[in-house]
């Protein structure tokens, strides 16, 4: 009777230490993207105000290992479907980033803003480059991380669910992505 008394106790305490909240769970992203969703970590995206289903794709992908960057992999393994939902949701509802406090060099922002027409840019990510549905929100996002992520896409080593953004950077050079990066850190 005391040996089952002490597996009923046993077995009620394990899962209340081990249950964690969700504040705790969350709290390893923040640090790395940043707690009020701006990244202060080199190369690291800004993650306020994204939309939760381009969120909710991406973390499944990291989760299935279909986008390969080993801390996120590590980070998503054990997440379940409802798990992925529900970050991404906390996620679109954090505050956007800000754009760095200077408005930028005015030919700079000029020809970031003719390439972004150009490539149209402002057609799939939207005119304020706020995303929509699964295509992410880029405006006010780190210039490091977007001139590394462009430069990904133009190399074809970074790899998303379709090809569209592979084609698109084909033709852009090393040149204009670092004004296309500047500009869109700067997108208000």
């Amino acid at each position: 009777m005391r040996k089952t008394i002490a597996v009923l106790a046993l077995a009620l305490i394990v899962p209340a230490a081990s249950a964690e909240t969700f504040q705790n769970r969350i709290a390893p992203c923040l640090a790395c993207h940043g707690e009020r969703g701006q990244s202060e970590t080199e190369n690291t995206p800004s993650l306020g105000a994204q939309l939760a289903p381009y969120t909710l794709i991406q973390l499944f992908m990291f989760r299935e290992k279909l986008r390969v960057f080993e801390p996120m992999n590590e980070m998503t393994k054990a997440l379940t479907d409802d798990d992925l939902r529900t970050f991404s949701d906390f996620i679109a509802r954090m505050p956007k980033p800000a754009p760095p406090a200077d408005a930028g060099d005015p030919a700079r922002m000029q020809r970031g803003q003719a390439l972004g027409q150009q490539h149209r840019c402002n057609n799939c990510h939207n005119p304020d480059y706020s995303g929509k549905e699964n295509v992410p929100r880029i405006a006010s996002q780190r210039e490091d991380y977007l001139a590394k992520t462009l430069g990904e896409y133009k190399s074809n080593t970074r790899h998303g669910y379709d090809g569209s953004m592979a084609d698109v950077m084909g033709p852009v050079t090393s040149e204009q992505i670092a004004d296309l990066a500047y500009f869109i850190a700067r997108v208000r």
